[in-house]
């Protein structure tokens, strides 16, 4: 059957980098784990955040990453130069949890350590 890894975290943008990362989104669409992504139901302010929440296959852990890598690499969208940011958590059934930073245009993948094990996975 394989193992799980419990995916948790969000992205901040701006609008023009939302409809961007929502066309990433569309276009990994697989019927199942896709269904993990959300929005606020209404936006609030001017920040913009996707939510990512869902336990999918660790074989399916290179269709997520690819996907948070090409949404990291979404330019600016205007003077202020800010691209798209912010963290996920992956608890591994039997790898432990690390941290996924999305900055700097990339994605930067770490181990977790202590401070996230009340977590579990």
């Amino acid at each position: 059957m394989g193992a799980h890894v419990s995916i948790r975290g969000w992205l901040q943008c701006d609008e023009r980098q939302l409809v961007a990362i929502q066309e990433i989104i569309s276009a990994y669409e697989d019927g199942h784990y896709t269904d993990g992504w959300g929005t606020p139901r209404r936006h609030v302010n001017w920040i913009h955040y996707v939510f990512y929440g869902a336990d999918i296959r660790e074989s399916a852990l290179g269709w997520f990453t690819d996907q948070l890598g090409e949404i990291a690499r979404i330019p600016a969208s205007d003077g202020d130069l800010d691209l798209v940011q912010r963290l996920f958590l992956a608890g591994h059934e039997t790898g432990g949890t690390s941290e996924w930073q999305v900055r700097d245009g990339q994605l930067f993948i770490t181990p977790a350590g202590i401070r996230h094990e009340y977590l579990g996975a």
